[in-house]
C-alpha cells in the first residue's frame, strides 16, 4: 500500500510556498542550520506526486522530477532549499534536490518523487529505510537570483537559484552603503528586507555552506525579476 508522508507538494501542509504556512520561528528568527554536506541520516523514504513546487517557492520542473521534501527538522526553515541529497535504499541510490517540506514526516525522514523512489525501492514497498546526504549538485552555468513578486526597495525578497551547494546566508550592500547587511531567510526560501534601502544597484553576498561566498551586482529590486549571476560556486 502506498505510504504517503502527508507533504504539501499536491497542496497540501508543506508545499504552496504560501507565506501564511511559513511563519518565522519564536523571537523573529529563523533557523539557518540544516544537515552539513557529507553529512549522513538515516530515516524512512515514502513517495508522493511532486512536481517540483513547493514551500521551497520553486516553479514546477515537468523535465526534472528529480525532486524530494525533507522533515521539518532538516529543513531547518529553508535552509534545505535547493539541496542536492543523495538517497541509498534497498534496489538503489538517487540524488534529488530539495523542493519541499514534508511537516508529517519523523527526523531524519525524507519523502520522494514518485520517480526518484522507484529509482530506489519497489513502488508498491510504499515506506523503505534509507541513508541519505547532501551532496555538492551536478548543475550548469551561473547562479541565478530572484526578486520575489512584490519586490521594491521598500521591501526586498531575494531568493537564491541554481546553487550546486546548500546556501547558508545572504548579505546585502545597497548604493552608498560600505557595511553588508545580514538578511533574514525566510521559511519560503526567500531572504527579505523590509527597511528601505537605496535606489540603485543592489550588491549581495551569497555564502554557501564551507564558506564559499560569490559577490554579484543586481539592479534596483523589482517584482519577479529573475538576473544571473556571474560565476557557480566552486
Amino acid at each position: 500500500m502506498l505510504a504517503l508522508a502527508g507533504c504539501g507538494g499536491g497542496g497540501g501542509d508543506g508545499g504552496s510556498g504560501d507565506e501564511s504556512l511559513a511563519a518565522p520561528a519564536p523571537g523573529g528568527q529563523v533557523a539557518q542550520g540544516g544537515p552539513g554536506v557529507g553529512e549522513t541520516r538515516h530515516g524512512d523514504a515514502t513517495y508522493y506526486g511532486a512536481d517540483g513546487t513547493g514551500n521551497c517557492s520553486f516553479d514546477a520542473s515537468p523535465n526534472d522530477l528529480m525532486v524530494a521534501a525533507l522533515n521539518d527538522t532538516d529543513y531547518a526553515g529553508s535552509a534545505a532549499c535547493g539541496a542536492f541529497v543523495s538517497v541509498r535504499g534497498p534496489k538503489g541510490s538517487v540524488t534529488v534536490r530539495i523542493t519541499d517540506r514534508c511537516p508529517g514526516c519523523a527526523p531524519g525522514d525524507i519523502d520522494l518523487s514518485e520517480q526518484a523512489f522507484a529509482k530506489i525501492a519497489d513502488l508498491t514497498a510504499g515506506r523503505v529505510p534509507v541513508t541519505w546526504q547532501v551532496v555538492a549538485g551536478d548543475v550548469s552555468g551561473p547562479v541565478r537570483y530572484r526578486y520575489k513578486d512584490g519586490s521594491t526597495r521598500w521591501w526586498t525578497a531575494i531568493q537564491v537559484l541554481n546553487h550546486r551547494l546548500p546556501i547558508e546566508k545572504l548579505e546585502i550592500k545597497p548604493s552608498g552603503s560600505s557595511q553588508w547587511i545580514a538578511v533574514k531567510r525566510e521559511p519560503y526560501n526567500y531572504f527579505v528586507h523590509q527597511p528601505e534601502i537605496a535606489a540603485g544597484p543592489l550588491q549581495v553576498r551569497v555564502t554557501a555552506q564551507g564558506g564559499a561566498t560569490l559577490v554579484d551586482t543586481l539592479p534596483e529590486p523589482q517584482s519577479n525579476l529573475v538576473v544571473a549571476g556571474r560565476a557557480q560556486f566552486p
